[in-house]
């Protein structure tokens, strides 16, 4: 049989699929793959492929997956915040924020071996901020354009900031509110996560 333009439809079918998988392949993230070692970081790893990354963190149980949409790619074991139960009220808190953040920052040369900033203060943070008498409508204002944009909301508010995903992981909850890794482990999700990729941190 053949189709409309004279080729053979078994070929132009074959081809179709070669050409989708060629198109899969260029988009696609290459990442390691594999079981969390005894030391904590992931080891004796085989390559996959992630289309759409996205990170879940669940505080409770010290541990981030790694998706590639609803398909779990990674398990990493984390650090937290000096306070990890709770929603993060302020700055100085100690508390690893609650919610659904971006990426919106990486940095290959910082002190914590690899960072990746979220975009907190939210827009939940910056109404309960508001009600609180935290930040000013101004500040509220610069924030939720900063939101709308997909760009790093002001860090320096009372409301606190600079959090995101770092290295040198110490298997003790220690950090100002920011989620610690293995560096090894960090070196993997900073390579895969873009800009703009969610994190959703869980109590």
């Amino acid at each position: 049989m053949v189709d409309s333009g004279g080729n053979p439809r078994g070929i132009t079918r074959r081809r179709a699929l070669v050409a989708f998988g060629a198109s899969l392949a260029a988009v696609a993230i290459v990442v390691s793959a594999g079981s969390i070692g005894a030391g904590g970081s992931n080891a004796e790893s085989t390559e996959i492929k992630l289309v759409s990354p996205r990170v879940v963190v669940l505080k409770s149980q010290r541990i981030m997956h790694l998706f590639d949409g609803d398909a779990l790619a990674r398990t990493y074991p984390i650090d937290l915040g000096t306070s990890p139960v709770g929603q993060k009220l302020h700055k100085g808190d100690g508390r690893t924020p609650v919610g659904t953040f971006h990426v919106v920052t990486k940095n290959a040369a910082s002190p914590f071996h690899r960072f990746l900033g979220l975009d907190y203060p939210g827009a939940a943070a910056l109404e309960r901020g508001l009600r609180l008498g935290l930040i000013s409508t101004g500040e509220a204002a610069g924030i939720r354009r900063a939101l709308a944009e997909g760009r790093c909301p002001d860090w320096g508010t009372a409301l606190g900031g600079g959090i995101g995903i770092h290295g040198r992981r110490r298997g003790e909850d220690w950090t100002a509110g920011c989620i610690a890794l293995a560096d090894a482990d960090v070196e993997e999700l900073f390579s895969v996560l873009r800009v703009g990729d969610v994190v959703e941190i869980l109590p």
